[in-house]
């Protein structure tokens, strides 16, 4: 601006005390002859001011207008959006004092369109973005608006955050932590009701803890970056999603120490206690950290130079330059450090020692050669692909050749991240897929720790769909020319799925095992094989683990069991459930799951099904047969269901059971009835002799156990036996 205009002037007697605090200066999108922006002045009352500004007349007020349409409102949060202003205020209830405390859903998420003309200011129409919610920050990028929970909002409620869509006048909440994702499109005033959002996730909100947020802005791509109290630099996508960057040095963050974020092009410049920290906003690398000789800093905005950060400070602007080398051209530090890292949590855990191994005693010690050989080899392949062994030792040209497969693979891993992250929207899908199907191969080689478990729990949470063609191509299942089906999964594989961290060792933090992962994806996308998995996966541990033993995961909960704990956990049951209960009971082939299998039949009436369970597992065991046998014996004292099926049913009576035995368990099961018998009933449905006597014919017939003991002496061609002759 000019110095000699008398609007600068004017603007700075407009924000002279007594005024009520300063809420904002906002940025709105004005008329071309007003150099296509004006300045909004929000002040905690909601009275706001309008300000133009011209190289001829300097700054001049347009408009003064008033946001908020009660007396008793007060703003705490505002931001521009376009032409648009959105802010959060807090509305008292009538009878409440003025002094009165914040209450937890006292405040109001409104938005006006603001046109500014080169003479004139039209206000639109107050818009109900939120009500009945807890207060929140408004940060606001091109096409979404980040809610932000303030430090004074309860901790109940702030666990999560929100972005506010408002061409598509949608809603995300989204928990990162928890990788918790939901979007809802609000059509009226009551589903901007923030207590009727809160109905559907009251269970959800006892598990997850507060969001820990010591600071938050935007980047110059419209993502939220937060800085939390241990100073972990995270950034949130507007889908919800969220990426770790960066940590920061140093103890903890207290509430007054200052941290400023600024981006850069892909560079995130953030600034801490004088040091200023250079991190490559893609791969979370630090370029460059500096030490400044003050502490009073602020950024300046420096559109079309990404390589140089304007600072402002109280003796003037300065320009730091910096450069970012090409990941192409050097090797990849953070993926070296990585090595030792892993190194270290490695050999931390095998150590017997109570001294904290660290990557620089790593580095140093010459003990473990195993990171050290890693990481040469690590930084000579990437940076020279085009001859990946020269200026390696012998030893280490010799293991590059080994794996060199397993370093290509992890190269096109990178590479396809780098596809996902630039591709658009309508291919991100099949590279997600693809993405999730190499990550999912490349753990089920690997060790599965409770890491990786958590890390696999996360793959099916967020990518289900993808997750189950992955586990599908992993085990090779699919359904043989008679419609059976197999698994080519090899032994290693297998071993990964039925095994690793089980449930008692992973805890209830929502973590749960492989084998049960892989069935909630059958379950959820082809629950007619979950029957025959379970079959297959007892086939395998039956051959490589000893019945009952205590290493093998049988000894432990039964894989049956631990299916229809799945199958449990479904909200909805249905028909088709009870069905899979059944199935899931006879293909673990256990007396008592057989038998709790042929009980449920009887209770749903399933008669044919009965008959045919209790004619295939009759001949495993006679010990089953006779349990069988007896409990269907049992329903045929009391109803007349099973008549048609008599001519299947006798025939599987047990060999030790005699007339007596059966007499016995159909007296002690005869229904009891309320009249006094009488000879010849007419409504036929009682137990007759006629019903019973083909099964006590047959039992009578047949040979007894004493007979078939001494058959063959008594039915001796000479009988008794000739007396042998005597000798002198």
């Amino acid at each position: 601006q000019r110095r000699g205009s008398g609007g600068d002037t004017e603007l700075r007697r407009s924000w002279q005390p007594p005024q009520p605090a300063l809420v904002g200066l906002l940025f709105v999108q004005a008329a071309a002859a007003l150099g296509s922006w004006a300045l909004a002045i929000v002040w905690e009352s909601g009275h706001t001011e309008v300000w133009g500004f011209t190289a001829a007349r300097g700054w001049q007020l347009l408009r003064a207008l008033e946001l908020c349409q009660g007396a008793r409102a007060r703003v705490v949060s505002a931001c521009a959006q376009g032409a648009s202003l959105v802010w959060c205020e807090e509305r008292p209830p009538l009878g409440a004092p003025t002094g009165a405390s914040k209450g937890a859903f006292r405040f109001c998420v409104c938005s006006r369109a603001l046109e500014v003309g080169e003479q004139c200011v039209r206000l639109g129409a107050v818009t109900i973005v939120l009500h009945n919610s807890p207060e929140y920050q408004l940060l606001a990028s091109p096409r979404h608006i980040f809610l932000v929970p303030t430090a004074s909002s309860f901790a109940t409620i702030s666990k999560f955050l929100l972005v506010w869509h408002a061409e598509e006048a949608r809603l995300t909440i989204t928990a990162p932590s928890a990788s918790f994702v939901f979007s809802k499109v609000l059509r009226s005033s009551s589903e901007s009701d923030f207590r009727k959002l809160l109905l559907g996730f009251v269970g959800l909100l006892s598990t997850l803890a507060p969001l820990d947020i010591h600071t938050s802005a935007l980047s110059n791509r419209g993502e939220l970056l937060l800085v939390s109290t241990q100073g972990t630099v995270n950034v949130v996508e507007p889908d919800g999603t969220q990426r770790h960057i960066f940590d920061l040095e140093g103890s903890p963050l207290a509430q007054g120490d200052v941290v400023q974020l600024k981006t850069f092009g892909n560079v995130l410049a953030c600034l801490l206690a004088g040091v200023l920290y250079l991190i490559d906003q893609n791969s979370g690398r630090l370029i460059e950290k500096k030490i400044l000789n003050m502490k009073t800093v602020h950024f300046l905005e420096s559109p079309g130079e990404e390589d140089s950060i304007q600072l402002l400070t109280p003796t003037g602007i300065y320009s730091f330059s910096f450069s970012v080398v090409e990941d192409n051209s050097r090797p990849e530090p953070c993926l070296v450090e990585m090595v030792f890292e892993e190194a270290c949590r490695y050999y931390q855990r095998r150590s017997l020692s109570s001294s904290k191994l660290t990557v620089e005693k790593l580095k140093k010690g010459g003990t473990f050669q195993a990171p050290v050989a890693l990481a040469a080899i690590l930084q000579h392949s990437l940076r020279q692909k085009e001859k990946p062994g020269r200026g390696l030792q012998d030893t280490y040209a010799k293991l590059l050749n080994t794996m060199s497969q397993e370093l290509q693979s992890y190269l096109s891993l990178e590479l396809l991240k780098t596809c996902v992250v630039g591709a658009p929207e309508t291919e991100v899908e099949s590279y997600c897929e693809e993405l999730v199907e190499q990550e999912i191969s490349r753990v089920l080689h690997s060790d599965i720790d409770k890491d990786n478990l958590a890390y696999l729990n996360s793959v099916f949470t967020s990518f289900p769909k993808a997750a189950w063609k992955a586990t599908r191509g992993c085990l090779q299942l699919q359904q043989n020319g008679d419609g059976h089906l197999v698994a080519r999964a090899t032994p290693e594989v297998w071993k990964k799925v039925v095994g690793g961290p089980q449930q008692d060792e992973v805890g209830l933090n929502g973590v749960v095992p492989l084998f049960e992962l892989v069935c909630m994806s059958l379950l959820r996308f082809k629950p007619k094989w979950l029957p025959s998995f379970v079959e297959l996966t007892q086939e395998y541990v039956s051959v490589s683990w000893a019945y009952s033993s205590k290493e093998g995961p049988e000894g432990r909960v039964p894989l049956y069991k631990r299916a229809l704990g799945v199958l449990a956990r479904k909200n909805k049951r249905s028909d088709a459930d009870d069905e899979m209960e059944l199935e899931l009971l006879l293909c673990s082939k256990r007396p008592k799951a057989v038998l709790q299998a042929v009980r449920l039949l009887i209770q749903l009436k399933r008669w044919q099904w009965v008959v045919e369970v209790a004619e295939k597992f009759s001949k495993v065991s006679p010990l089953l047969n006779k349990e069988i046998f007896t409990t269907l014996l049992t329903e045929f004292a009391q109803h007349r269901e099973l008549d048609p099926y008599l001519d299947r049913l006798w025939p599987l009576c047990p060999a030790e059971l005699t007339a007596s035995d059966i007499l016995t368990v159909i007296l002690q099961h005869l229904p009891v009835s309320q009249e006094d018998p009488v000879p010849f009933s007419s409504e036929g449905g009682q137990l007759t002799v006629g019903l019973l006597k083909p099964l006590l014919q047959r039992v009578v017939q047949r040979p007894s156990m004493q007979d078939e003991v001494y058959g063959d002496a008594l039915h001796s061609p000479t009988f008794p036996p000739p007396t042998p002759r005597r000798e002198h």
